[in-house]
């Protein structure tokens, strides 16, 4: 190849030589951060398109992703080509020193929350028993509700209840029961 080959990673903005297979579409470089971007970029056009804005979203969809998922069980727990999920053994990391590692379990719950979107995500899907983000908004509705109802409960504490009790297992039944409200 000859020095006029090379062109600016639209990253990191650095001179790259693209692979001679791709030399016409490649705009990034092989760093791992410009890989990175180039995917991003890439989910990004293709969810612009008109025809995939909907994509994972509508009754038929879910059906789809029903029937595909029922086709292969246990499909997301395995790791790539049939391996296991973890391909290295994980190193055992140091705890923080006790003042930060006191600090963090004495945090408010909700910058435990955000600090953890992830886990939260997988926990609702956990509880509601599929990973289809239709039912893990369903039920996260539900959930805000239902602490929103926690909330106003311990609010007004001091006032008698009318009903005698009966809200107490409430998060038991909406856990239980997904379809009330």
């Amino acid at each position: 190849m000859c020095c006029g080959d090379r062109r600016k990673c639209k990253c990191c903005l650095k001179l790259f030589r693209p692979d001679p297979r791709n030399r016409w579409h490649q705009c990034y470089c092989s760093a791992r951060g410009c890989r990175a971007a180039s995917k991003t970029a890439s989910q990004a056009r293709w969810r612009a398109k008109p025809e995939n804005q909907s994509y994972f979203r509508g009754a038929v969809n879910i059906a789809r992703v029903r029937a595909w998922r029922s086709r292969h069980p246990g499909y997301w727990r395995k790791g790539r080509r049939g391996g296991p999920a973890l391909q290295d053994v994980p190193m055992a990391q140091p705890i923080g020193p006790p003042i930060e590692t006191a600090k963090a379990a004495w945090s408010p719950l909700q910058d435990v929350l955000t600090a953890q979107p992830a886990v939260l995500i997988g926990l609702i899907a956990h509880i509601v028993g599929t990973p289809l983000q239709d039912d893990i908004v369903r039920t996260t509705g539900r959930l805000i509700r239902l602490g929103q109802d926690i909330l106003a409960t311990s609010a007004a504490r001091a006032a008698p209840v009318p009903d005698g009790g009966a809200g107490r297992d409430r998060l038991r039944d909406v856990l239980q029961n997904p379809r009330l409200p």
